[in-house]
């Protein structure tokens, strides 16, 4: 699987509003057939902080989400929003779901 993570620094002005102004991009994403999950975190220490990881099942899904028309329109919404270009982490992960953190196992759970 392709997995991403990027951080998201917003407008202080627009932080608060932020899960709305990327709905659309964010109903459309997980819409996708690749896409995996795709889920914001807001930052506990930063709240103009925004963390989006991201999922898609291969290369081909990675590629057709950036080709997409609400990835297009996402590239002139968001940016106005933004103090600075996001950070993102990309890798291939040979796996395609979430591992269990068997250091913090909870009994009983399966």
């Amino acid at each position: 699987m392709i997995f991403i993570t990027a951080k998201f620094q917003v407008r202080p002005d627009d932080s608060d509003g932020w899960p709305e102004i990327t709905d659309d991009f964010t109903r459309a994403t997980r819409s996708e057939p690749g896409c995996l999950w795709f889920d914001w975190a807001r930052s506990v220490e930063d709240p103009a902080e925004y963390v989006l990881v991201e999922a898609f099942r291969d290369d081909e899904a990675a590629v057709a989400h950036v080709r997409s028309e609400h990835f297009r329109a996402a590239q002139v919404k968001l940016p106005p929003h933004l103090v600075d270009t996001p950070r993102i982490v990309n890798v291939t992960v040979p796996q395609d779901d979430w591992s269990r953190l068997g250091e913090m196992a909870v009994p009983g759970d399966t």
